[in-house]
């Protein structure tokens, strides 16, 4: 059974399928110097770099376009501060010429970013960048991609991409995408639909009709399908979306409450809580088999499940011993243990990508705030407070946290938001409507 969709809906996938089956690129090094100029990100408040990001020379008027969506990228990032473009030296620069340097210095700029768009005779666009130590006189590292010209948003996202992980030694994550609840309405009579954006906000797009009450999306490991409960004829559901060809599918119609369905790592198991005679408990599904296996037995609310990266683990939050805590379990949903102590109640954790940290909803006194734990309890920190905080999701780097605020008021609704795992960088994300409980997804490629 599928959801129904409108007509516009499937115009949107059929042109996001057409983006991401359309793209093609190479990786071309255009040179490499191992110039010492790097940004450390393992320290708490980071100063961002100084980098210039001159337009893109092109001939129809997209390399300004390009450039624009590159310095976006890396100023919402936190980690650099784009130099305004009136005290720019050059306006545009070839790849293939050398940067005035010396010029450069006097404006502060640490880093240089030059590109070139070309629009081939088959009818692919040509896009290449270089990036320059402005201080070494080196380039640092420099690239070519060739697509098809609709998609020079995305080449775009990959360029800052390769900055980012070029200057802070690890793997960016613009070239992603957040799947969303979409609100609008009053609050007794809210819609709620599923939509998806690129990361930045752009490209938005709608994925169910609205016509049934649709919660809880999860991407998969593949970045190509979603897990998401819906409520059909006031049923719960849950369903597996591609999103790229639109297709949908039922995993399952369970009886009494289906919470947080979300994959495992590995893309075969869905992990969710069922309640059944008036217990919630944590349950896996065999995505081939459609078998069911129960891991928690527990008189108390078992919900919120989710995997480590590695899939040897699960957290989970429980009020089994009076309060809602998070606890760990192995996957097979043996050795049980409290991981959170502080004051408050503890609730929708996520595992980061990266192993190293759990992501979790707190109340405490009336806010609602986010922050993240090591994996044993320890290093409590706070990221952000506020009236309504919550719905806590990791970028794939592990570094940025997408998370849904509801302002106080009758006529207030949720929006997205995104912080740093220092707490230092905070931004909103702008969408067409109230959203809530973003999903990030892994990076495209």
């Amino acid at each position: 059974m599928t959801l129904p969709c409108t007509r516009k809906n499937q115009a949107n996938k059929a042109n996001k399928a057409a983006f991401i089956g359309l793209l093609m690129f190479l990786l071309i090094p255009l040179q490499n110097a191992g110039a010492a100029l790097k940004i450390d990100i393992t320290q708490g408040n980071v100063e961002p770099l100084p980098i210039a990001v001159l337009d893109f020379v092109s001939e129809d008027g997209v390399g300004g376009d390009l450039a624009q969506v590159v310095m976006a990228d890396l100023e919402r990032s936190g980690l650099f501060r784009p130099i305004a473009r009136e005290a720019f030296i050059e306006t545009e620069l070839d790849v293939n010429v050398r940067p005035k340097f010396k010029e450069w210095r006097i404006v502060n700029a640490l880093a240089l970013v030059s590109g070139r768009s070309v629009m081939q005779n088959d009818g692919r666009l040509r896009v290449e960048f270089r990036l320059w130590d402005v201080v070494a006189q080196e380039q640092m590292t420099g690239l070519q991609f060739f697509t098809t010209p609709a998609n020079w948003r995305r080449i775009s996202h990959l360029i800052a991409d390769a900055i980012y992980e070029r200057l802070t030694g690890e793997t960016g994550y613009f070239d992603t995408r957040i799947v969303y609840v979409s609100e609008s309405g009053p609050k007794n009579r809210r819609v709620k639909k599923l939509a998806i954006m690129d990361q930045d906000g752009f490209a938005q797009s709608e994925l169910t009709s609205g016509q049934s009450l649709a919660l809880t999306p999860r991407f998969s490991p593949t970045a190509q399908e979603i897990t998401y409960l819906s409520f059909y004829r006031n049923r719960p559901r849950v369903y597996l979306l591609n999103i790229e060809s639109g297709q949908q599918e039922v995993v399952g119609d369970f009886p009494g409450m289906t919470f947080a369905p979300r994959f495992s790592p590995d893309g075969q198991k869905i992990i969710m809580s069922l309640e059944r005679n008036g217990n919630s408990n944590i349950y896996t599904m065999d995505l081939r088999t459609r078998e069911t296996r129960r891991l928690t037995s527990s008189l108390a609310i078992d919900t919120a499940p989710c995997y480590a990266p590695d899939g040897s683990q699960i957290v989970f939050e429980s009020d089994r011993m009076g309060t809602q805590q998070l606890y760990l379990m192995e996957a097979d949903g043996t050795n049980v243990r409290r991981i959170s102590y502080g004051q408050g109640r503890y609730g929708t954790p996520v595992w980061s990508p990266r192993g190293d940290l759990i992501a979790f909803t707190k109340t405490y006194k009336g806010r609602f705030l986010i922050g993240v734990m090591k994996t044993d309890g320890s290093g409590e920190r706070i990221l952000t407070e506020g009236f309504h905080n919550e719905g806590p999701a990791w970028s794939p780097n592990g570094r940025v946290l997408a998370f849904f605020r509801e302002k106080k008021g009758a006529d207030e609704g949720p929006g997205l938001w995104t912080v740093d795992v220092t707490g230092y960088n905070e931004r909103p994300i702008s969408t067409p409507s109230w959203a809530s409980d973003p999903a990030w997804s892994p990076l495209i490629r």
